[in-house]
């Protein structure tokens, strides 16, 4: 990782968040930063060895992201990905030749792979209700699997109340990993773990017990942990 600033310590810095311990707010844009500069070294299509656990949305809940690492495994012990479809988009190789460097588009290829989902009700391509990306059905599946020689599709960004869905005769799985999203949804979550020879396990876990501070909440109240409210996106 890119050198930080002297007086960030990083292991200190993870040793405390382990322990559910706030950094501040200046520590916090220099690790961003930081780790900005190091992603975007990377290739939009990252290849990854197996075993790996496959991480999906956490909507910034903090205290379930340590959940997540007691259930999984702590970091580098366990070797984690944090991750739609689009009709512009037929293989793994225009996926990598996209410009991820800026914001992300109300349509086209990104925008697609950001807000298309899954639809069990149709075989092709349809608007999505989302107002952006679309829908697709299971040949959309089938045919991007055969054209790229793959067996399983891994995709998030879609609530899931049991944790997880799997899709198309098990060609696509949805992976969520935010319990009681919002601390309102009730929901489950899950982390997808992927071993060595291609096995597939649900790891399912509910929300962390500081998650109750947040139960009596009224919706348009939300309030960040330094008093201030809650942008539209988290909610």
């Amino acid at each position: 990782m890119p050198s930080l600033p002297a007086s960030v310590d990083l292991d200190e810095c993870i040793s405390r968040l382990y322990k559910k311990e706030l950094l501040a707010e200046s520590v916090i844009e220099a690790i961003c930063a930081k780790t900005k500069e190091l992603l975007m070294r990377e290739s939009n299509v990252v290849h990854v060895r197996a075993p790996v656990t496959v991480v999906g949305d956490i909507h910034g809940q903090f205290f379930d992201l340590i959940e997540i690492f007691k259930i999984g495994g702590f970091c580098p012990d366990t070797n984690y990905l944090f991750l739609g479809l689009s009709p512009s988009i037929h293989s793994i190789d225009q996926i990598k030749i996209i410009d991820r460097f800026r914001e992300i588009p109300h349509e086209g290829p990104m925008a697609d792979l950001v807000w298309s989902d899954p639809d069990p009700e149709r075989d092709e391509f349809s608007l999505s209700p989302r107002g952006a990306g679309y829908t697709f059905g299971g040949q959309v599946v089938k045919k991007f699997l055969a054209v790229n020689n793959m067996s399983h599709i891994l995709r998030a960004h879609q609530l899931c109340q049991e944790g997880f869905q799997v899709l198309y005769d098990d060609r696509l799985s949805t992976v969520w990993s935010a319990p009681n999203y919002c601390y309102r949804c009730g929901n489950m979550a899950s982390v997808l773990e992927v071993s060595d020879n291609g096995e597939r396990f649900f790891n399912v876990f509910a929300a962390a017990p500081e998650n109750d501070q947040h139960k009596d909440i009224h919706p348009g109240n939300e309030k960040a942990a330094d008093g201030n409210a809650l942008p539209d996106y988290f909610l």
